[in-house]
């Protein structure tokens, strides 16, 4: 609804520019914020999910292996003693 009044109008006029204003401000704001998040992550040298992930599974896999050649070991030397214990 516009009204006869210039007062009234240029005042509705110059809140909506403020509004705008603030909006553009705002996503400036946003703007130069992630830039900057961005760069510090980049230079805290993060590592990518898929490459933790990748280390986790070979470790694992790792742990894995080295149990079983544990009980491996352990097997083979009980056949020695085994075989050291009986008379020749």
């Amino acid at each position: 609804m516009q009204s006869d009044n210039p007062i009234l109008d240029g005042l509705a006029r110059l809140m909506t520019d403020a509004a705008g204003a603030a909006q553009s401000v705002r996503a400036e704001i946003d703007t130069l914020m992630r830039q900057r998040l961005e760069k510090l992550v980049a230079d805290m040298d993060f590592v990518p999910r898929e490459e933790f992930d990748a280390v986790k599974e070979m470790a694992a896999k790792a742990r894995s292996e080295n149990e079983k050649l544990e009980a491996r070991i352990a097997a083979l030397e009980a056949r020695l003693a085994e075989a050291d214990a009986r008379p020749a």
